[in-house]
């Protein structure tokens, strides 16, 4: 190539990466009907939770997103799921959900398993990453983690054998640990990623264990470009704090997916602002990703500064999962510039703005 030529595409790039020229990429081609606004099942949920999906109806309603609500009650002391929600969700296939109590011990079992259980969501999935100009102990952090979702030790079999002795089983079936393991392969091909952890306890249990990382393993040898690697969930952990860089995406079984994602969240920023989502064949329920620490904070509630930017990263995630892309960008983008800005910010994250000032703030730096 002559010294001119290369001259010539020397300028051109850096015409092309200068402020005078914008472009806008195509993302996908919509099919007729597409853009007719979609029903969406919301439950607000307990303590702050109706609060932060406030938060999420008035940036939708802001860009005019197509998208309408149909609102349920329903609390974590419940003993059964309302009538209706679960017709709701099966017939509009998505659902936008705040924090639910789950009561520790009594006998009442938890709503958010039994969600999951009776829709099928096999695979919770958590972002963990970094947020442009919000302080972390670690940088450069962008952790997927994929946990199975319906079985293991949230199975719900307890029975107490004689007075104060109680057996709880762990259940591990094949089918499960097969579908979770091909759904983190299947994620992380489709989005670029570049290798799965398998997380696990399998020198101890070796047969539950053994079976899930079998399963990873059979899964792994179909995707020769996508990296595999295993870890034992204790020394997981203990990289996790030290060199949480070194992960891209993680499949777990069921317990050892909470843990792992919590920490993740709390190394990446915390929990205030990780997106995650429940997800089946047929439907899915979008949430707040990392467990919701705040959902029992009276004080939260009263002074109404509960952080709504996990939950406005989740309903971007539902944006785009009901195809309508540039609807997600612009949330995304809006809520980055608003974090990265630090003039708005609640309280778990350094400064002392209420819920609605942030949701303000949000809307102002919508496109």
């Amino acid at each position: 190539m002559s010294r001119q030529s290369i001259s010539l595409l020397k300028n051109l790039r850096s015409i092309a990466t200068g402020s005078k020229i914008q472009t806008r990429s195509v993302t996908y081609m919509p099919r007729p009907g597409d853009g007719k606004p979609r029903p969406v099942t919301l439950i607000p949920g307990d303590g702050v939770g109706p609060l932060v999906t406030n938060a999420v109806e008035q940036v939708m309603e802001a860009m005019h997103a197509p998208v309408y609500f149909e609102p349920f009650e329903v609390h974590g002391d419940m003993k059964s799921l309302p009538e209706g929600l679960l017709e709701s969700i099966k017939k509009n296939k998505v659902c936008l959900k705040g924090g639910l109590k789950t009561p520790v011990g009594g006998g009442v079992s938890s709503l958010n398993v039994n969600l999951r259980k009776e829709l099928d969501l096999f695979a919770s999935l958590v972002n963990c990453f970094n947020l442009p100009g919000l302080a972390s102990r670690h940088e450069n952090v962008d952790i997927v983690v994929i946990r199975e979702n319906t079985e293991g030790e949230y199975a719900g079999l307890e029975h107490e054998v004689v007075p104060g002795v109680v057996e709880s089983l762990k259940v591990n079936t094949k089918f499960c640990s097969e579908r979770i393991a091909k759904y983190a392969f299947e994620y992380a091909y489709l989005n670029n990623r570049k290798k799965v952890t398998a997380v696990h306890k399998a020198n101890i249990m070796k047969l539950a264990d053994g079976l899930f990382l079998e399963s990873c393993q059979e899964v792994a040898k179909k995707y020769p470009s996508i990296a595999y690697n295993e870890i034992i969930v204790d020394n997981c952990c203990m990289q996790l704090v030290a060199r949480p860089e070194q992960f891209d995406v993680m499949v777990t079984p069921n317990l050892y997916g909470n843990l792992v994602a919590n920490t993740a969240a709390g190394i990446a920023g915390g929990t205030g602002v990780m997106p995650g989502g429940n997800v089946g064949a047929e439907y899915a329920v979008f949430e707040q990703g990392a467990s919701a620490g705040n959902v029992g904070k009276d004080t939260t509630e009263e002074q109404k500064n509960a952080n709504p930017v996990a939950l406005l990263l989740s309903s971007a995630m539902m944006l785009r999962h009901l195809q309508f892309p540039s609807f997600a960008d612009r949330l995304e983008t809006a809520v980055k510039r608003v974090i990265s800005e630090g003039k708005c910010r609640t309280e778990d994250l350094g400064g002392n703005s209420t819920t609605q000032e942030v949701v303000d703030a949000v809307i102002a730096n919508l496109d």
